[in-house]
């Protein structure tokens, strides 16, 4: 089922700067670490600079997104544009290990070719406010199909890119810079986007600000504290394995070309949006909590296995089967959470939930980075990853499976 007639223009609008912003995650994140890797930097280096990116991001994510209902949606997400322009900026400019890890820890950079910065939780709040509760699951069902379909496209463009770019003559770095600088242009296009959202998309100010408010809940924060605990854990588990890395594992393992990897993320990303739809009608059958780990357990020992796979078309193969799979349990997570916090925490819950994976994930690449350039642990990222989700997922279904609800009944707090 589709999506006309659910959105307003805002909705489109939102649906646009998500599609231009994934395309530019999925551009980078195919050639981020072989570009860091042609300008000089080692391998210990890299996986710092991974995780100061994600580090840099909880922090300003977490500022910009707990006062955005304050400060204006609108006006966030422009911000947020800004630092992608200047992240790409920075990372063309210089191969100098500080002034790219300055640049990673307050710019917006994507390594994992998955949203970053405060874009997806201020959108996540804004389309829960011009959407309807009933449809609120197919929305984001719909939204992460776009972005995936959008990751998917951009990978496969990043290396083309670059095969193009070293067919004109340039070599090493400059190779890899014309991505950057296309990155950069996208994030000027967003802010142009975001300048064009109307006043709809943002929340109707309260008289009296409730008393005990931690970054801007009250009545849901001991929810949505447990439940970003249980996310970081996740995300933790997920940094091992982040498209970047995945993407030097198979470089170093494998020694594919950026086109040939391009080329495999593009059809994991569409496996993982296209089963995205699916979501919404699954947890209207058997419940989000339950959509969640259900799909999330199988797609996690299929991760484990990728390793152990005898030659790189098993590896492909398993790898594909994992994507088909591994992001169902996103629009079900995102639904859930808003549906259990009232409308005027939907930002701060988006944003202390999203601010805890990238915290969880911000460690993770530093380690995975040393692991795959070691020839004897190059496979462990992936046993760590899979392991931790697998733990993730039996917490999660023990901490919130009674208290599931129906995930597209009218949210019995909005009133």
């Amino acid at each position: 089922m589709g999506i006309q007639g659910k959105l307003t223009a805002d909705g489109w609008l939102l649906f646009a700067t998500r599609c231009s912003r994934m395309f530019a995650y999925g551009l980078l994140s195919v050639v981020l670490v072989l570009y860091l890797v042609q300008v000089g930097l080692k391998d210990w280096e890299i996986g710092l600079l991974l995780s100061l990116t994600l580090a840099g991001d909880t922090a300003i994510s977490l500022w910009l997104t707990t006062t955005a209902d304050r400060f204006g949606r609108r006006r966030t997400l422009i911000v947020g544009g800004v630092l992608m322009v200047l992240g790409g900026i920075a990372f063309v400019s210089t191969g100098n290990f500080v002034l790219l890890l300055l640049a990673a820890t307050i710019a917006i950079i994507s390594p994992s070719g998955n949203e970053i910065g405060p874009f997806l939780s201020v959108e996540q709040a804004a389309l829960s406010h011009i959407a309807s509760d009933q449809r609120r699951t197919d929305v984001f069902a719909w939204y992460n199909l776009c972005g995936s379909f959008s990751t998917a496209l951009g990978a496969l463009a990043g290396g083309l890119l670059t095969q193009a770019a070293q067919h004109f003559g340039l070599l090493g770095a400059a190779a890899y810079r014309p991505v950057l600088l296309v990155y950069a242009g996208i994030g000027v296009a967003l802010i142009a986007g975001f300048s064009f959202l109307s006043p709809a998309i943002e929340p109707e100010i309260r008289d009296q600000t409730p008393a005990k408010t931690v970054l801007g809940l009250h009545e849901s924060r001991w929810t949505v504290m447990k439940l970003s605990l249980l996310f970081a854990l996740d995300a933790f588990g997920g940094g091992f394995v982040i498209q970047s890395v995945i993407v030097y594992w198979f470089h170093v393992r494998f020694q594919l070309d950026p086109a040939m990897l391009g080329t495999i993320f593009l059809f994991a990303n569409l496996l993982a949006g296209v089963s995205a739809l699916a979501a919404g009608w699954l947890a209207r059958r058997i419940g989000l909590i339950n959509t969640m780990v259900f799909t999330h357990l199988p797609s996690n020992v299929l991760l484990i296995l990728v390793p152990l796979m005898p030659n790189v078309y098993w590896a492909i193969g398993l790898l594909l089967a994992r994507f088909s799979i591994s992001q169902m349990d996103v629009p079900a997570r995102q639904a859930y959470t808003m549906a259990v916090v009232r409308p005027d925490e939907r930002s701060a819950a988006a944003g202390v939930t999203a601010v805890a994976r990238s915290v969880g994930a911000s460690i993770s690449p530093l380690l995975a980075a040393i692991f795959v350039g070691s020839a004897g642990l190059m496979s462990l990222p992936f046993f760590l990853a899979g392991g931790l989700k697998i733990f993730y997922d039996m917490l999660l279904y023990r901490a919130f499976a009674s208290s599931d609800r129906p995930p597209d009944s009218p949210d019995n707090r909005s009133s």
